[in-house]
């Protein structure tokens, strides 16, 4: 026996990868996960079977589906059950604010059933259109804390403006204000040495799911995109702006960056703050019990009517795609969307293809140059159907444009951490601010006009010229985009 072995060796462990594989194939197939994922992740298990078994251990694990993501430790606790009943969702409540709100009582009631985001109705929200914006004043607001602040970000670094907010962050603990930061140990680069000083400082950090080599498995796949500031429970800041020198213009760099974030003071701040716990109770593995004092009441000059909505690993439901389909299903004028990733689901095509065809004004912008090829050739494959349609494509061409935002009809508009494709909708830790006024609505409207004036559109007739060999690039990169 030993000698068949030895004389077969590779004979037999091909058999077996084979076998292994098509296991995986099946364990795969009666998931009944996205047709797409499950097609992509068969057709490399038959014809790339090392290789799809590797695909397949380090991101094909389903962990909204096996629950180990757990908010109950957080979401029980007697504080955070009495604050999500005074916001209990009510209908009579919507009418108080403002007649348009009506025609949005199914997105609202959407939020509230999916994930049991209330809606807020006293906030006063500040839109920042770039890093140059969002630093200085998140910088002012972090030095003005009096009893804690809260950081969870995708990507922070110890270059020069991650490193002066670090610093800021081990100068308020020592001044013994309560100080926690989270990062994603996968985007995030956080110096061995600057970790140190953190915690001498008296500031509780941890990463979020930190990879080793040992314990490379799917982790890789469950990142947190999130970037949520909350200083003191009043002031809370969340969008697309990272804490690195890549989200800053400055007169030394040639590569403009276009990002927005949004500056949030009242009610809305509790929701973010809800949010941010569930996450450290993850992250830190300790028994944290939750006091009010987390949750002030805070005084605002306008009355902002906005939603919090989280999606990831940790929700039943893909809050944040459900809610985007539900605002395009319901638009009556336009759609203006910015994102640096298209890659949507079919639910999401679907929506803007009908309401193109419907005669709404569809308008996208994507950025001409990506920071991924198999993204930006993935990206292209879906907008035949879009132009086709009668959408407008346009690509920014004055730097990267990073921006995720969403308006609709001067009513609805939404700045978030969430892309248009299927990591943020169905992977990754996602927040969006989801905001009912029509003056934010008219600001970002006019953002995106300003936006493009730096864009180039694309030309249905050039778009269908393109080479058979762009064409396959493109399908191939769409195949294979749900598994990266």
């Amino acid at each position: 026996m030993i000698e068949y072995i030895k004389h077969n060796y590779w004979s037999i462990l091909l058999t077996l990868n084979y076998i292994i594989a098509a296991s995986a194939a099946i364990t795969i197939l009666l998931k009944n996960i996205n047709p797409t994922k499950t097609l992509s992740y068969i057709i490399v298990l038959i014809f790339f079977p090392f290789l799809g078994l590797v695909v397949y251990y380090l991101f094909g694990q389903e962990y909204r589906k096996n629950k180990i993501f757990n908010r109950k430790n957080v979401l029980n606790q007697s504080i955070i059950k009495s604050i999500q009943e005074d916001f209990k969702f009510d209908e009579k409540e919507i009418q108080k604010v403002d007649n348009y709100l009506d025609e949005k009582v199914k997105l609202v009631n959407l939020l509230y059933s999916s994930d049991n985001s209330p809606l807020t109705l006293h906030n006063d929200i500040e839109i920042l259109k770039d890093g140059n914006i969002k630093f200085p004043k998140l910088i002012q607001d972090l030095k003005s804390a009096k009893h804690h602040i809260h950081l969870e970000y995708y990507i922070i670094k110890d270059d020069k403006i991650g490193t002066e907010i670090l610093n800021i962050l081990c100068e308020k603990a020592k001044e013994g204000i309560e100080v926690r930061l989270t990062y994603d140990d996968v985007g995030s680069n956080i110096s061995a040495g600057m970790k140190r000083k953190l915690t001498d400082s008296g500031v509780e950090h941890y990463p979020f799911m930190p990879v080793l080599f040992s314990r490379f498995t799917g982790k890789m796949n469950y990142r947190n995109h999130r970037k949520i500031a909350i200083i003191d429970g009043v002031i809370a800041y969340v969008g697309g702006i990272n804490i690195e020198d890549e989200y800053l213009n400055d007169e030394n760099k040639n590569h403009f960056w276009r990002d927005t974030h949004v500056r949030i003071v009242g009610e809305a701040v509790k929701s973010l703050q809800i949010y941010f716990f569930t996450t450290w109770d993850f992250v830190s593995n300790q028994t944290f019990h939750i006091e009010k004092v987390y949750f002030p009441d805070t005084e605002c000059t306008k009355n902002v009517a906005l939603q919090i909505a989280a999606s990831g690993p940790d929700t039943d439901w893909a809050n944040i795609m459900e809610a985007m389909f539900t605002a395009i299903a319901t638009a009556e004028e336009y759609i203006y969307i910015t994102t640096p990733y298209f890659v949507p689901n079919d639910e999401i095509i679907t929506a803007l293809v009908v309401a193109a065809k419907s005669g709404l004004d569809v308008k996208l912008i994507i950025p001409k140059k990506s920071d991924s090829k198999i993204v930006k050739h993935a990206t292209n494959s879906y907008l035949d159907k879009l132009l086709e349609a009668g959408a407008k494509v346009y690509r920014y061409k004055k730097g990267f444009i990073h921006a995720k935002t969403m308006v609709v009809d001067d009513i609805f508009s939404t700045v978030g951490t969430a892309n248009m494709d299927y990591r943020s909708f169905n992977i990754n830790f996602e927040v969006n601010a989801f905001i009912y006024d029509k003056g934010t609505s008219k600001i970002l409207k006019q953002h995106f006009i300003d936006d493009l004036q730096e864009c180039e559109a694309v030309d249905f007739e050039d778009y269908l010229q393109r080479s058979r060999y762009k064409k396959i690039k493109e399908s191939v990169c769409r195949l294979w985009s749900p598994l990266i």
